[in-house]
């Protein structure tokens, strides 16, 4: 067990990540003082990345997981062994900046009922961009649809400061995130089956619907190299989003939504397969149905993630979820920005 001397753990979760600590485990150091320790958790490297850190960075406290079991089951494992009041998991490939750490901070001592946040995430090969996993907070469209303040699909906006505020957003990237640590482990965590794309939404989704907040701080800033583990686009992130997103639906939603919005989305889906199969994408098709399959084959695990999630219920707090369909929106309204739909999400108080 790690106990930490401040109150935040700053939990770097790292597969054969030297090259990225050599880039960015500099500076997270260089502000540690700000207040917060940092742990570097090697899950199951196959290179040097564990004797690096070690050997370079002697304030830095380290795990080691046996058995690589994909990104959520990593930091699964490793936050039952790190005690601390706060917990930053924070990927590998994120580059940090002089002051990053203390708005995040200072909002979970601030805001009442305020259970993760995250930072403002900008791109870091094209720095003027906000950047996919996460970019100016992120939200769920009434189907289940996600996207996010300065990224709607794959429409990344440059940040000319128009999301430098407090929000209360649906979810929080995974990838720099900041949660409570008694309310994370209350709740029971990252789910492991998920291995890696969206398990942060699961865990804010049921969060949410314990009745506490999940907010985006626009004063901190932080940088994303993306796509460094699974590619972008790649046939992996595709499946794994369809399969995923069928799961977090399953075990958070409504059972009385579900029963109109399954086979809805189950068209939908099939739609998203035939737009591909005409663009001679047949792989990516086929991974659609892949996902599908692979969903209802474990259904009845799913069935027992969905019964221990509803017992968590107390308020469902829905602020975040966008009244409309954001697929319809953004494809056939042609509203390319956040700014365009005519929605604002609440501010933090």
């Amino acid at each position: 067990m790690i106990v930490c001397q401040q109150d935040t753990a700053v939990v770097i979760l790292s597969y054969n990540g030297k090259k990225w600590h050599e880039l960015f485990l500099p500076e997270i150091v260089a502000e540690a003082h700000t207040g917060y320790d940092v742990i570097v958790v090697d899950n199951a490297s196959t290179d040097d990345t564990l004797q690096y850190v070690e050997s370079t960075f002697p304030t830095v406290q380290t795990l080691q997981i046996a058995i690589n079991r994909g990104f959520a089951n990593g930091y699964y494992e490793a936050l039952k062994q790190i005690q601390a009041k706060y917990y930053v998991l924070l990927s590998a490939d994120f580059q940090v900046t002089h002051g990053w750490f203390p708005p995040l901070l200072n909002a979970m001592q601030r805001y009442k009922g305020l259970a993760a946040c995250q930072p403002k995430i900008r791109y870091w090969k094209e720095r003027e961009y906000f950047e996919y996993a996460g970019a100016g907070g992120g939200f769920m469209d009434r189907l289940g649809y996600l996207f996010c303040r300065g990224r709607i699909f794959n429409e990344l906006e440059k940040d000319h400061n128009q999301y430098n505020d407090d929000i209360e957003v649906f979810w929080a990237s995974g990838g720099c995130l900041m949660v409570r640590a008694d309310l994370y482990h209350k709740v029971g965590g990252l789910d492991p089956d998920l291995y890696a794309h969206m398990e942060e939404i699961d865990l804010c989704w049921r969060l949410k619907n314990a009745g506490y907040k999940i907010g985006y701080i626009g004063q901190s800033t932080v940088f994303h190299v993306g796509g460094s583990i699974i590619s972008y686009g790649s046939p992996q992130k595709l499946y794994y989003n369809f399969r995923n997103s069928l799961i977090l639906l399953l075990k958070n939603e409504r059972a009385s939504k579900l029963l109109w919005l399954f086979p809805l989305r189950l068209v939908l889906d099939g739609i998203a397969g035939l737009q591909m199969m005409a663009g001679g994408k047949f792989k990516e098709t086929g991974i659609i149905i892949k996902a599908h399959f692979h969903f209802y084959g474990s259904l009845g695990k799913w069935l027992g993630r969905r019964k221990d999630a509803q017992k968590l219920i107390t308020h469902r707090n829905e602020a975040g979820i966008y009244p409309r369909s954001i697929v319809w929106d953004h494809f056939a309204l042609r509203k390319k920005l956040f700014s365009k739909l005519g929605w604002e999400p609440d501010q933090l108080s």
